[in-house]
């Protein structure tokens, strides 16, 4: 979900320069071409948005400040699958402790194989990047990504500090030692700080990572229509700094153009407008043994059903999640 610094991408772009520039910004790094057994092309169009911890790009006070931690390299802190087509746009989000298969794979690093085994779904971007965490989803999910978008933790602190912060209206009060979220019961205009605490915070929530997961969709709302608001889309002061900031750290597939970016920033619009839906993959309780007791383990029945009907561009029903 931290690529949210896309919706701001495609509102500013009204100028030859701005567009020029915002291209030539651009990070086209993911080929997904280059993954493997891929499932055929099903019916519509399937973005998998990806929001990751990545800690490089932020000073040692920023991480105190965001307490984010000090753990190096990435990992995908959140993930949703975004599918467009013939009946409106379906948001479904896949949670990071689900416990799914991750395909067979070499290592790049020693040149070992690894068979397919179980893990949680996060695990996937540590063990190969992008193209096997995309490679994972498809495999679960017998989706075709079609293009794949990415934002860190600073470009998603970034942007929403430059619209000026998104209001949330928290049901209780929330006090989150590990993602240093305080916040009171009611309506409250969050930071960047603030938001990032929000959507990474689910110790507070009584179902977990499925918690976390619905307030990420949630905040994907709000933040969707404050970026649509004129007072932003239209002030050069707030939409210019914003479409930095996610630049700054936004990693897309080789094939995305600005009009994707702009077809994606649309399809987000629509579901949380009340032209789409927005759901959890199904899911039947904690993953199996020890190894997975902080796991989720999905509803076969009801994820194939889900994902079988995405892939025919069906209309799927929201109690679809169980």
């Amino acid at each position: 979900m931290r690529l949210l610094a896309a919706l701001l991408c495609v509102l500013v772009l009204t100028g030859a320069g701005t567009c020029a520039w915002a291209e030539f910004r651009l990070d086209r790094s993911v080929d997904l071409g280059a993954v493997a057994d891929r499932p055929q092309q099903g019916k519509g169009t399937n973005y998998l948005i990806v929001g990751s911890d990545g800690r490089d790009e932020l000073s040692e006070q920023a991480r105190k400040e965001l307490h984010t931690g000090t753990a190096g390299g990435s990992r995908t802190d959140s993930m949703m699958l975004l599918h467009t087509g013939a009946h409106g746009t379906t948001m479904v989000s896949l949670p990071r402790d689900s416990w799914v298969t991750i395909p067979s794979y070499v290592d790049p690093n020693t040149g070992k194989f690894h068979r397919a085994a179980k893990n949680k779904l996060n695990a996937a971007y540590s063990l190969g990047g992008p193209g096997m965490l995309v490679r994972t989803v498809e495999h679960n999910t017998g989706l075709r990504v079609d293009h794949y978008a990415e934002i860190g933790f600073a470009g998603f602190v970034g942007v929403v500090d430059a619209v000026g912060g998104v209001e949330m209206c928290a049901p209780r009060a929330i006090d989150d030692p590990k993602s240093g979220l305080r916040m009171k019961k009611g309506c409250h205009n969050l930071t960047g700080a603030q938001a990032l605490a929000y959507v990474r915070q689910r110790h507070q929530e009584a179902d977990g990572d499925l918690g976390r997961s619905r307030n990420q969709r949630e905040f994907l709302s709000a933040l969707a229509r404050k970026t649509a608001a004129p007072g932003v889309a239209l002030d050069p002061f707030r939409a210019y700094p914003a479409l930095s900031a996610g630049l700054d750290t936004l990693v897309v597939d080789e094939d995305m153009q600005l009009p994707g970016l702009l077809s994606l920033f649309r399809a987000m619009k629509s579901a949380s407008g009340g032209g789409g839906g927005q759901l959890n993959v199904p899911v039947a309780g904690p993953g199996p043994g020890p190894a997975g007791r902080n796991a989720l383990r999905w509803d076969a029945a009801k994820a194939q059903r889900l994902f079988a009907g995405l892939r025919k561009d069906q209309p799927v029903r929201a109690d679809a999640q169980g």
